[in-house]
């Protein structure tokens, strides 16, 4: 998707997929088809993360028929096998997409070669529930994080304000450095990348689904990030509009 917001964020756009998040953003979408729609959904943005971010390496290998040719084999590029990766879980809408990622990533690096961290993260509100930034409680960071690359599947990017508190512990609590930090979202807001981005820069940012449904009319008629601080995508209570709700309420039906 045609944006302003930098080289380093990255819409998938793909029509299917568009399809898919507007059925689990729908209110008549309930567990445990919300559970099924977002692991088909992290899977497409894991593999698309791979492909493009981390190191590759060609490698040579016997198939079915070497048997017969023995002299053909298959050479072809595959993710980098002495890459290391950490999935980091922000407990706890991203606790279901954080399993997705680490289990998906075992089809590409040697088990050797991953950790899942896990994080218990809680938004810190005032009165009238806007937030005001966010809460860590209890944390199990696994070991270093050098030279890998770290990822955070969060549904909803919509303060920015649990991933930068992320990265900031990751950058400045945790051996390194990190090769590279990977934010991985099916909904993002202008307002999340422009707290994301002067905060960390550096952060690559993948996502679905960019909502700015409470700009000005005119300001949603030009292309995304144009009119970057006339763009409004949060409420006063600091949820997404048209979002999907509260994903770590309805991934968990915390209301029964």
């Amino acid at each position: 998707m045609q944006h302003h917001y930098g080289p380093q964020v990255r819409f998938l756009d793909n029509h299917f997929l568009n399809g898919v998040l507007a059925k689990l953003c729908s209110a008549e979408t309930h567990q445990p088809e919300i559970n099924r729609l977002v692991e088909l959904l992290y899977t497409q943005l894991i593999a698309e993360a791979v492909d493009k971010e981390f190191e590759s390496e060609t490698v040579r290998r016997p198939t079915r028929m070497t048997e017969f040719h023995p002299d053909v084999l298959l050479e072809t590029r595959i993710a980098k096998q002495s890459q290391k990766a950490v999935v980091v879980n922000l407990a706890r809408a991203g606790t279901w997409p954080s399993h997705i990622c680490y289990d998906f990533l075992h089809h590409a690096l040697p088990g050797s070669q991953l950790r899942q961290d896990h994080i218990m993260a809680a938004r810190i509100t005032d009165a009238e529930a806007a937030v005001l930034g966010t809460n860590f409680g209890s944390l199990k960071i696994g070991g270093d994080v050098k030279g890998a690359d770290v990822l955070f599947p969060d549904p909803m990017g919509a303060t920015g304000n649990t991933i930068v508190t992320a990265i900031d512990y990751y950058k400045n609590k945790v051996e390194g450095p990190a090769r590279r930090f990977i934010a991985l979202h099916l909904i993002v807001t202008p307002e999340y990348l422009k707290r994301v981005l002067a905060a960390h820069p550096d952060v690559v940012i993948y996502a679905l689904r960019l909502d700015r449904g409470l700009s000005p009319r005119h300001v949603l008629e030009a292309p995304p990030g144009l009119h970057w601080d006339l763009e409004k995508g949060l409420n006063e209570k600091d949820y997404i509009v048209p979002g999907g709700g509260g994903f770590g309420e309805i991934m968990n039906n915390s209301f029964v």
